[in-house]
Protein backbone atom coordinates (compact mmCIF):
# COMPACT_ATOMS: atom_id res chain seq x y z
CA UNK A 1 0.00 0.00 0.00
CA UNK A 2 2.93 2.66 0.61
CA UNK A 3 4.36 1.54 -2.31
CA UNK A 4 1.18 2.51 -4.05
CA UNK A 5 1.00 5.35 -2.41
CA UNK A 6 4.56 6.32 -3.07
CA UNK A 7 4.27 5.55 -6.78
CA UNK A 8 0.86 7.99 -6.39
CA UNK A 9 2.58 10.60 -4.96
CA UNK A 10 5.37 11.16 -7.65
CA UNK A 11 2.68 10.97 -10.55
CA UNK A 12 1.17 13.62 -8.92
CA UNK A 13 3.87 15.18 -8.39
CA UNK A 14 5.19 15.03 -11.98
CA UNK A 15 1.84 15.94 -13.28
CA UNK A 16 2.08 19.05 -11.67
CA UNK A 17 5.44 19.73 -12.76
CA UNK A 18 4.16 19.22 -16.47
CA UNK A 19 0.93 21.52 -15.69
CA UNK A 20 3.49 24.09 -14.50
CA UNK A 21 5.66 23.84 -17.49
CA UNK A 22 2.82 23.71 -19.92
CA UNK A 23 2.36 27.34 -18.04
CA UNK A 24 5.38 28.76 -20.01
CA UNK A 25 5.03 29.67 -23.83
CA UNK A 26 7.83 29.67 -26.04
CA UNK A 27 7.57 31.23 -29.04
CA UNK A 28 10.68 31.40 -31.64
CA UNK A 29 12.29 33.87 -34.33
CA UNK A 30 14.90 33.55 -36.69
CA UNK A 31 16.42 34.57 -40.12
CA UNK A 32 18.75 32.80 -42.68
CA UNK A 33 20.99 34.66 -44.65
CA UNK A 34 22.70 33.64 -48.09
CA UNK A 35 24.95 36.77 -49.12
CA UNK A 36 26.78 37.14 -52.25
CA UNK A 37 29.70 40.06 -53.16
CA UNK A 38 31.18 41.41 -55.82
CA UNK A 39 32.95 44.18 -55.79
CA UNK A 40 36.30 46.32 -55.53
CA UNK A 41 38.67 48.52 -53.64
CA UNK A 42 36.57 48.62 -50.63
CA UNK A 43 39.29 51.13 -48.79
CA UNK A 44 40.33 53.28 -51.83
CA UNK A 45 42.99 51.85 -52.26
CA UNK A 46 45.15 48.52 -53.69
CA UNK A 47 44.74 45.64 -51.22
CA UNK A 48 47.99 44.68 -49.40
CA UNK A 49 47.47 41.41 -50.41
CA UNK A 50 47.35 42.33 -53.87
CA UNK A 51 43.93 40.72 -54.10
CA UNK A 52 43.23 44.03 -55.89
CA UNK A 53 39.40 44.24 -53.66
CA UNK A 54 41.11 46.61 -51.46
CA UNK A 55 37.74 45.12 -48.92
CA UNK A 56 40.11 44.41 -45.68
CA UNK A 57 41.62 42.32 -47.81
CA UNK A 58 39.13 40.58 -49.06
CA UNK A 59 38.58 38.82 -52.27
CA UNK A 60 36.97 40.67 -55.36
CA UNK A 61 33.86 37.89 -54.91
CA UNK A 62 32.89 36.41 -51.78
CA UNK A 63 30.02 34.80 -50.52
CA UNK A 64 28.77 34.50 -46.62
CA UNK A 65 25.74 33.47 -44.73
CA UNK A 66 24.22 33.91 -41.25
CA UNK A 67 21.75 32.39 -38.49
CA UNK A 68 20.03 34.58 -36.21
CA UNK A 69 17.88 32.59 -33.85
CA UNK A 70 15.87 33.94 -30.64
CA UNK A 71 14.12 32.24 -27.83
CA UNK A 72 11.31 33.78 -26.14
CA UNK A 73 10.23 32.20 -23.07
CA UNK A 74 6.70 33.84 -22.09
CA UNK A 75 5.30 33.16 -18.35
CA UNK A 76 2.47 36.40 -18.64
CA UNK A 77 2.08 39.77 -19.91
CA UNK A 78 4.36 40.65 -16.85
CA UNK A 79 7.16 37.96 -17.31
CA UNK A 80 9.41 36.72 -20.08
CA UNK A 81 13.01 35.55 -20.63
CA UNK A 82 14.86 36.13 -24.13
CA UNK A 83 18.00 34.20 -25.60
CA UNK A 84 19.08 35.55 -28.80
CA UNK A 85 21.97 33.43 -30.86
CA UNK A 86 24.00 34.32 -33.75
CA UNK A 87 25.93 32.09 -36.12
CA UNK A 88 28.31 33.92 -38.42
CA UNK A 89 29.19 35.90 -40.12
CA UNK A 90 30.50 32.63 -41.72
CA UNK A 91 32.62 33.24 -45.42
CA UNK A 92 32.30 30.16 -47.16
CA UNK A 93 35.91 28.49 -47.49
CA UNK A 94 36.97 30.01 -44.62
CA UNK A 95 38.13 27.80 -41.57
CA UNK A 96 38.49 30.95 -38.56
CA UNK A 97 34.66 31.07 -39.70
CA UNK A 98 33.35 27.38 -39.87
CA UNK A 99 33.12 28.13 -43.32
CA UNK A 100 36.31 25.45 -44.94
CA UNK A 101 35.55 21.91 -45.73
CA UNK A 102 33.74 20.31 -42.31
CA UNK A 103 32.28 23.12 -41.59
CA UNK A 104 32.70 22.71 -37.78
CA UNK A 105 34.27 25.70 -36.49
CA UNK A 106 32.92 27.33 -33.06
CA UNK A 107 31.33 30.00 -33.95
CA UNK A 108 28.20 30.60 -32.02
CA UNK A 109 27.72 33.76 -30.25
CA UNK A 110 25.35 34.60 -27.61
CA UNK A 111 23.87 38.34 -28.86
CA UNK A 112 21.49 39.11 -26.68
CA UNK A 113 20.06 37.42 -23.16
CA UNK A 114 17.66 39.45 -21.08
CA UNK A 115 14.18 39.15 -18.67
CA UNK A 116 11.47 41.64 -19.17
CA UNK A 117 9.59 41.60 -16.15
CA UNK A 118 6.95 44.50 -14.66
CA UNK A 119 6.90 46.03 -11.31
CA UNK A 120 3.75 44.37 -9.49
CA UNK A 121 0.73 47.03 -9.39
CA UNK A 122 2.33 48.99 -11.79
CA UNK A 123 3.20 50.30 -15.80
CA UNK A 124 6.96 49.71 -14.79
CA UNK A 125 8.39 47.65 -17.02
CA UNK A 126 12.07 46.33 -16.61
CA UNK A 127 14.57 44.93 -18.85
CA UNK A 128 17.95 43.15 -17.57
CA UNK A 129 20.84 41.92 -19.08
CA UNK A 130 22.87 42.01 -22.38
CA UNK A 131 20.26 43.78 -24.42
CA UNK A 132 19.72 45.85 -28.03
CA UNK A 133 20.01 49.48 -27.04
CA UNK A 134 19.66 52.56 -29.07
CA UNK A 135 19.50 56.14 -28.38
CA UNK A 136 16.55 57.70 -30.72
CA UNK A 137 16.92 58.99 -34.08
CA UNK A 138 14.04 59.96 -36.70
CA UNK A 139 16.49 60.96 -39.91
CA UNK A 140 18.73 58.38 -40.10
CA UNK A 141 16.75 55.85 -38.26
CA UNK A 142 20.02 54.69 -36.68
CA UNK A 143 21.85 56.51 -33.78
CA UNK A 144 25.55 58.30 -34.49
CA UNK A 145 26.00 57.67 -31.26
CA UNK A 146 24.94 54.43 -29.24
CA UNK A 147 23.42 51.99 -31.17
CA UNK A 148 24.59 48.28 -30.20
CA UNK A 149 23.76 45.46 -28.21
CA UNK A 150 25.31 45.93 -24.76
CA UNK A 151 24.89 45.00 -20.61
CA UNK A 152 21.88 47.24 -19.14
CA UNK A 153 19.25 47.58 -17.01
CA UNK A 154 16.29 49.41 -18.78
CA UNK A 155 13.25 51.01 -17.34
CA UNK A 156 10.40 52.15 -19.73
CA UNK A 157 7.36 53.91 -18.07
CA UNK A 158 4.49 55.22 -19.68
CA UNK A 159 2.41 57.95 -17.82
CA UNK A 160 0.14 58.66 -20.46
CA UNK A 161 -0.63 58.54 -24.59
CA UNK A 162 1.16 61.13 -24.61
CA UNK A 163 4.19 61.22 -22.38
CA UNK A 164 6.38 58.28 -21.91
CA UNK A 165 10.47 57.95 -20.48
CA UNK A 166 13.03 55.66 -20.76
CA UNK A 167 15.84 54.92 -18.42
CA UNK A 168 18.72 52.45 -18.50
CA UNK A 169 22.46 51.66 -16.94
CA UNK A 170 24.84 50.21 -19.05
CA UNK A 171 28.09 48.81 -18.79
CA UNK A 172 30.27 48.45 -21.90
CA UNK A 173 33.49 47.80 -20.63
CA UNK A 174 35.08 46.21 -17.67
CA UNK A 175 38.26 44.18 -17.08
CA UNK A 176 39.61 44.55 -20.40
CA UNK A 177 43.05 46.09 -19.71
CA UNK A 178 44.64 42.53 -18.52
CA UNK A 179 48.40 42.93 -17.31
CA UNK A 180 50.22 43.95 -14.38
CA UNK A 181 53.32 46.74 -13.83
CA UNK A 182 55.02 47.81 -11.07
CA UNK A 183 56.04 51.23 -10.62
CA UNK A 184 58.27 52.34 -7.81
CA UNK A 185 57.60 49.38 -6.05
CA UNK A 186 53.54 49.51 -6.01
CA UNK A 187 51.45 47.34 -7.87
CA UNK A 188 48.76 47.67 -10.57
CA UNK A 189 46.75 45.02 -10.70
CA UNK A 190 44.61 43.66 -13.82
CA UNK A 191 41.69 45.28 -14.54
CA UNK A 192 41.80 47.70 -11.80
CA UNK A 193 39.12 50.70 -12.48
CA UNK A 194 39.03 49.76 -16.34
CA UNK A 195 35.32 50.35 -15.78
CA UNK A 196 32.48 52.29 -18.07
CA UNK A 197 29.41 53.29 -17.26
CA UNK A 198 26.79 54.96 -18.91
CA UNK A 199 23.13 56.25 -17.83
CA UNK A 200 20.80 57.97 -20.13
CA UNK A 201 17.00 59.49 -19.79
CA UNK A 202 14.68 59.65 -22.69
CA UNK A 203 11.34 60.98 -22.75
CA UNK A 204 9.52 60.62 -25.89
CA UNK A 205 6.81 63.12 -26.30
CA UNK A 206 3.89 62.13 -28.46
CA UNK A 207 1.08 64.24 -29.73
CA UNK A 208 -1.67 64.53 -33.21
CA UNK A 209 1.11 64.78 -36.13
CA UNK A 210 4.15 65.51 -33.82
CA UNK A 211 6.81 63.03 -32.33
CA UNK A 212 9.88 64.97 -30.37
CA UNK A 213 12.28 62.53 -27.79
CA UNK A 214 14.55 64.83 -25.43
CA UNK A 215 17.26 63.09 -24.07
CA UNK A 216 20.56 62.94 -22.08
CA UNK A 217 23.28 60.63 -21.37
CA UNK A 218 26.34 60.46 -19.24
CA UNK A 219 29.12 58.51 -19.09
CA UNK A 220 31.83 57.39 -16.13
CA UNK A 221 35.46 56.10 -16.93
CA UNK A 222 37.91 54.83 -14.51
CA UNK A 223 41.14 56.01 -15.06
CA UNK A 224 42.41 52.22 -16.56
CA UNK A 225 40.07 51.93 -18.99
CA UNK A 226 43.53 52.59 -21.32
CA UNK A 227 45.75 50.83 -19.28
CA UNK A 228 46.01 47.87 -21.89
CA UNK A 229 45.00 50.89 -24.92
CA UNK A 230 48.32 50.92 -26.99
CA UNK A 231 49.29 47.35 -26.55
CA UNK A 232 45.99 46.45 -27.88
CA UNK A 233 43.86 49.30 -30.16
CA UNK A 234 42.55 46.86 -32.77
CA UNK A 235 40.76 44.40 -29.97
CA UNK A 236 36.89 44.64 -29.82
CA UNK A 237 37.43 47.44 -26.83
CA UNK A 238 40.03 49.18 -28.29
CA UNK A 239 38.53 49.93 -31.56
CA UNK A 240 35.03 50.61 -29.68
CA UNK A 241 36.69 53.17 -27.42
CA UNK A 242 38.34 54.97 -30.06
CA UNK A 243 35.42 57.19 -30.82
CA UNK A 244 35.70 58.51 -27.23
CA UNK A 245 39.28 60.29 -27.67
CA UNK A 246 40.94 62.47 -30.16
CA UNK A 247 43.39 60.35 -31.15
CA UNK A 248 46.20 62.89 -31.28
CA UNK A 249 49.59 62.17 -30.43
CA UNK A 250 51.19 62.98 -26.87
CA UNK A 251 48.37 61.78 -24.86
CA UNK A 252 48.81 60.04 -21.24
CA UNK A 253 46.67 56.69 -21.78
CA UNK A 254 47.49 55.76 -18.37
CA UNK A 255 45.50 57.58 -15.04
CA UNK A 256 43.01 59.29 -17.00
CA UNK A 257 39.39 59.51 -15.67
CA UNK A 258 37.00 60.32 -18.31
CA UNK A 259 33.70 62.02 -18.20
CA UNK A 260 31.42 61.98 -21.04
CA UNK A 261 27.96 64.25 -21.41
CA UNK A 262 25.74 63.49 -24.65
CA UNK A 263 22.23 65.34 -25.20
CA UNK A 264 19.92 65.82 -27.84
CA UNK A 265 16.48 66.51 -29.57
CA UNK A 266 15.12 64.28 -32.37
CA UNK A 267 11.79 64.23 -33.70
CA UNK A 268 9.31 64.13 -36.60
CA UNK A 269 6.28 66.01 -37.99
CA UNK A 270 3.33 64.07 -39.61
CA UNK A 271 0.74 66.17 -39.33
CA UNK A 272 0.34 67.11 -43.02
CA UNK A 273 0.60 63.41 -44.20
CA UNK A 274 1.83 62.47 -46.64
CA UNK A 275 4.67 65.09 -46.03
CA UNK A 276 7.21 64.04 -43.25
CA UNK A 277 9.71 66.07 -41.60
CA UNK A 278 12.48 64.64 -39.44
CA UNK A 279 15.26 65.90 -37.46
CA UNK A 280 18.45 64.69 -35.16
CA UNK A 281 20.30 67.31 -33.43
CA UNK A 282 23.27 65.87 -31.50
CA UNK A 283 25.78 66.94 -29.09
CA UNK A 284 28.72 65.46 -26.74
CA UNK A 285 31.56 65.70 -25.20
CA UNK A 286 34.43 63.70 -23.57
CA UNK A 287 36.69 64.83 -21.36
CA UNK A 288 40.26 63.60 -19.41
CA UNK A 289 43.02 64.83 -17.41
CA UNK A 290 45.20 65.47 -20.43
CA UNK A 291 43.07 68.10 -22.45
CA UNK A 292 44.59 66.32 -26.05
CA UNK A 293 42.40 63.57 -25.50
CA UNK A 294 39.44 65.69 -25.39
CA UNK A 295 36.69 65.85 -27.79
CA UNK A 296 33.60 67.87 -28.32
CA UNK A 297 31.19 68.32 -30.98
CA UNK A 298 28.04 67.83 -32.55
CA UNK A 299 25.58 66.25 -35.65
CA UNK A 300 22.50 67.88 -37.37
CA UNK A 301 20.70 66.15 -39.62
CA UNK A 302 17.51 66.77 -41.87
CA UNK A 303 14.81 64.65 -43.79
CA UNK A 304 11.80 65.80 -45.97
CA UNK A 305 9.68 63.10 -47.75
CA UNK A 306 6.14 62.33 -49.19
CA UNK A 307 4.85 59.70 -49.60
CA UNK A 308 3.20 58.69 -52.71
CA UNK A 309 1.35 55.68 -54.08
CA UNK A 310 4.51 54.33 -56.06
CA UNK A 311 7.06 55.51 -53.82
CA UNK A 312 8.31 58.40 -51.02
CA UNK A 313 10.40 60.73 -52.59
CA UNK A 314 13.10 62.68 -50.12
CA UNK A 315 15.99 64.94 -49.22
CA UNK A 316 18.37 65.47 -46.72
CA UNK A 317 21.61 66.70 -45.52
CA UNK A 318 23.49 66.36 -42.33
CA UNK A 319 26.42 68.72 -40.95
CA UNK A 320 29.24 67.22 -37.92
CA UNK A 321 31.29 69.55 -36.56
CA UNK A 322 35.21 69.03 -37.71
CA UNK A 323 38.44 69.38 -36.02
CA UNK A 324 40.20 73.10 -36.12
CA UNK A 325 43.59 73.07 -36.70
CA UNK A 326 45.05 72.73 -33.20
CA UNK A 327 45.84 69.05 -32.02
CA UNK A 328 46.35 70.63 -28.17
CA UNK A 329 42.88 71.64 -27.29
CA UNK A 330 41.87 67.72 -28.68
CA UNK A 331 39.60 67.39 -31.17
CA UNK A 332 35.81 68.82 -32.13
CA UNK A 333 34.41 66.02 -33.20
CA UNK A 334 31.67 64.19 -31.80
CA UNK A 335 32.60 61.50 -29.34
CA UNK A 336 30.73 58.40 -30.45
CA UNK A 337 30.40 55.04 -28.07
CA UNK A 338 29.69 52.51 -30.84
CA UNK A 339 26.92 52.79 -33.84
CA UNK A 340 26.32 50.05 -35.30
CA UNK A 341 22.75 50.45 -36.39
CA UNK A 342 21.57 50.53 -40.44
CA UNK A 343 22.05 54.15 -41.48
CA UNK A 344 18.98 54.61 -43.54
CA UNK A 345 20.84 57.51 -45.89
CA UNK A 346 23.57 55.29 -47.23
CA UNK A 347 23.93 51.57 -47.87
CA UNK A 348 27.47 51.24 -48.94
CA UNK A 349 29.51 54.40 -47.70
CA UNK A 350 27.65 54.26 -44.45
CA UNK A 351 26.58 50.85 -42.73
CA UNK A 352 22.88 51.09 -43.85
CA UNK A 353 22.80 47.74 -45.61
CA UNK A 354 19.94 45.64 -43.58
CA UNK A 355 21.58 42.15 -43.84
CA UNK A 356 25.34 41.70 -44.28
CA UNK A 357 27.36 42.90 -47.22
CA UNK A 358 30.01 44.60 -47.51
CA UNK A 359 29.65 48.69 -46.14
CA UNK A 360 31.02 51.25 -44.44
CA UNK A 361 33.98 52.18 -46.75
CA UNK A 362 33.92 55.97 -45.25
CA UNK A 363 32.98 54.63 -41.60
CA UNK A 364 30.36 53.56 -39.74
CA UNK A 365 29.18 57.06 -38.49
CA UNK A 366 28.77 60.72 -39.95
CA UNK A 367 30.69 62.73 -37.50
CA UNK A 368 33.60 64.82 -39.22
CA UNK A 369 31.22 64.85 -42.26
CA UNK A 370 28.52 67.26 -43.97
CA UNK A 371 26.42 65.56 -46.48
CA UNK A 372 23.01 66.44 -49.04
CA UNK A 373 21.36 63.46 -50.93
CA UNK A 374 18.04 62.65 -52.74
CA UNK A 375 16.66 59.23 -52.72
CA UNK A 376 13.74 57.75 -54.41
CA UNK A 377 12.74 54.82 -51.55
CA UNK A 378 10.37 52.03 -52.09
CA UNK A 379 9.55 52.88 -55.72
CA UNK A 380 6.84 49.90 -56.81
CA UNK A 381 4.93 49.65 -60.03
CA UNK A 382 5.07 45.29 -59.49
CA UNK A 383 3.24 43.89 -56.73
CA UNK A 384 5.95 42.79 -54.38
CA UNK A 385 8.88 44.13 -55.90
CA UNK A 386 10.43 47.14 -54.63
CA UNK A 387 13.33 49.40 -55.71
CA UNK A 388 15.42 52.75 -53.72
CA UNK A 389 17.55 54.80 -55.43
CA UNK A 390 20.00 57.03 -53.74
CA UNK A 391 22.48 59.85 -54.71
CA UNK A 392 24.87 61.69 -51.85
CA UNK A 393 27.34 64.08 -52.08
CA UNK A 394 29.23 64.73 -49.13
CA UNK A 395 32.70 66.05 -47.72
CA UNK A 396 34.54 66.31 -44.55
CA UNK A 397 34.33 69.25 -41.91
CA UNK A 398 38.18 68.87 -40.76
CA UNK A 399 40.79 71.49 -40.75
CA UNK A 400 43.02 70.63 -43.58
CA UNK A 401 45.75 71.41 -41.46
CA UNK A 402 44.94 68.47 -39.01
CA UNK A 403 46.07 66.14 -42.59
CA UNK A 404 49.43 65.61 -41.79
CA UNK A 405 48.90 64.38 -38.55
CA UNK A 406 47.65 61.34 -40.45
CA UNK A 407 50.07 62.38 -43.76
CA UNK A 408 53.38 62.31 -42.22
CA UNK A 409 52.52 59.90 -39.32
CA UNK A 410 52.16 62.31 -36.12
CA UNK A 411 49.27 60.62 -35.18
CA UNK A 412 49.72 58.24 -32.07
CA UNK A 413 49.04 55.31 -33.91
CA UNK A 414 49.83 55.92 -37.52
CA UNK A 415 53.19 56.19 -37.15
CA UNK A 416 53.59 52.75 -34.80
CA UNK A 417 51.18 50.58 -37.24
CA UNK A 418 51.65 52.20 -40.33
CA UNK A 419 47.95 52.69 -40.64
CA UNK A 420 47.55 56.13 -42.44
CA UNK A 421 43.55 55.95 -43.04
CA UNK A 422 42.03 58.06 -40.64
CA UNK A 423 43.14 58.88 -36.88
CA UNK A 424 40.79 57.08 -35.15
CA UNK A 425 40.87 53.83 -38.11
CA UNK A 426 43.06 50.70 -36.90
CA UNK A 427 43.81 47.85 -39.09
CA UNK A 428 41.85 49.55 -41.61
CA UNK A 429 38.26 48.89 -39.52
CA UNK A 430 36.66 51.98 -39.54
CA UNK A 431 34.87 51.69 -36.32
CA UNK A 432 33.26 54.71 -34.82
CA UNK A 433 34.95 57.46 -36.71
CA UNK A 434 35.10 57.71 -40.50
CA UNK A 435 37.51 57.93 -42.81
CA UNK A 436 39.23 61.22 -42.14
CA UNK A 437 38.33 63.42 -44.27
CA UNK A 438 39.13 67.69 -44.24
CA UNK A 439 37.32 70.71 -45.95
CA UNK A 440 38.75 70.12 -49.32
CA UNK A 441 38.20 66.67 -49.19
CA UNK A 442 34.70 65.09 -51.24
CA UNK A 443 32.59 61.95 -51.98
CA UNK A 444 29.86 60.94 -54.22
CA UNK A 445 27.69 57.56 -53.79
CA UNK A 446 25.45 56.14 -55.91
CA UNK A 447 23.31 53.08 -54.83
CA UNK A 448 20.64 51.09 -56.00
CA UNK A 449 18.31 48.52 -53.75
CA UNK A 450 15.79 45.79 -55.35
CA UNK A 451 13.67 43.48 -52.90
CA UNK A 452 11.85 40.97 -54.27
CA UNK A 453 9.46 39.43 -51.61
CA UNK A 454 9.29 35.91 -53.25
CA UNK A 455 7.27 34.52 -50.24
CA UNK A 456 6.11 35.93 -47.19
CA UNK A 457 8.75 35.04 -45.33
CA UNK A 458 11.11 34.87 -48.12
CA UNK A 459 13.41 38.26 -49.76
CA UNK A 460 15.58 38.58 -52.34
CA UNK A 461 17.74 41.40 -52.66
CA UNK A 462 20.18 42.96 -55.26
CA UNK A 463 22.32 45.83 -54.41
CA UNK A 464 24.57 48.04 -56.42
CA UNK A 465 26.70 50.91 -55.03
CA UNK A 466 29.57 52.94 -55.99
CA UNK A 467 31.95 55.32 -54.10
CA UNK A 468 33.67 58.11 -55.58
CA UNK A 469 36.87 59.79 -53.58
CA UNK A 470 38.73 62.85 -54.46
CA UNK A 471 41.86 64.45 -51.73
CA UNK A 472 43.00 67.11 -51.91
CA UNK A 473 46.55 66.67 -53.57
CA UNK A 474 47.74 70.00 -52.19
CA UNK A 475 50.89 70.20 -50.10
CA UNK A 476 48.95 72.01 -47.31
CA UNK A 477 46.87 68.77 -46.79
CA UNK A 478 47.03 65.21 -48.39
CA UNK A 479 50.45 66.09 -50.61
CA UNK A 480 51.18 65.10 -54.34
CA UNK A 481 50.07 61.54 -53.96
CA UNK A 482 46.99 61.36 -51.65
CA UNK A 483 46.16 58.34 -51.83
CA UNK A 484 49.62 56.54 -50.49
CA UNK A 485 49.76 59.89 -48.40
CA UNK A 486 46.22 59.34 -46.74
CA UNK A 487 45.15 55.41 -47.76
CA UNK A 488 48.58 53.73 -47.30
CA UNK A 489 48.45 53.05 -51.03
CA UNK A 490 49.68 54.00 -54.05
CA UNK A 491 46.73 56.14 -55.48
CA UNK A 492 43.13 56.69 -54.69
CA UNK A 493 40.39 53.98 -56.52
CA UNK A 494 36.59 54.43 -56.81
CA UNK A 495 35.12 51.54 -54.45
CA UNK A 496 32.11 49.49 -55.63
CA UNK A 497 30.44 46.67 -54.61
CA UNK A 498 27.41 44.51 -56.20
CA UNK A 499 25.33 42.22 -53.45
CA UNK A 500 22.86 39.40 -53.98
CA UNK A 501 21.24 38.72 -51.10
CA UNK A 502 18.43 35.33 -49.99
CA UNK A 503 17.05 35.83 -46.79
CA UNK A 504 14.97 33.55 -44.81
CA UNK A 505 12.99 35.19 -41.63
CA UNK A 506 9.99 34.00 -39.19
Amino acid sequence: MKKLMTLALAAAMMLGAATGASAIDFKAKGQWIMSFDYGMHGNFSESKAKNNSGFKNEDEFEARQRVRLQLDAVASEALSGTVFFEIGDQIWGQDSTGGALGADGRVVELKRAYIDWMVPQTDLKVRMGIQGLALPSFTTNASQIFDDDVAAVSLNYQFNENVGLTAFWARPYNDNAGYKSSDAGSTKWDNYMDNMDMFAVLLPLTFDGVKVTPWVMYAAMGPGMFDNFEKAPGNAWGRASAGMISGFKGTDWNDSYGNAFWAGVTGEVTYWDPFRIAWDVNYGSASYEDQKMNREGWLASLLLEYKLDWATPGIYGWYGSGDDSNPRNGSERMPVVSANGNNDFSNFAFNGNPYIAREAVLGTTMVGTWGIGARLKDVSFLEDLKHTLRVNFMGGTNAPKMAKYVRDGYNEFASEWGNKRGINTYYGVGTNDPMYLTTEDYALEIGLTNTYKMYDNFTVMLDAAYVALWLDDSTSTWGKNPGRSALGGDGVYDAWNVNLSFVYSF
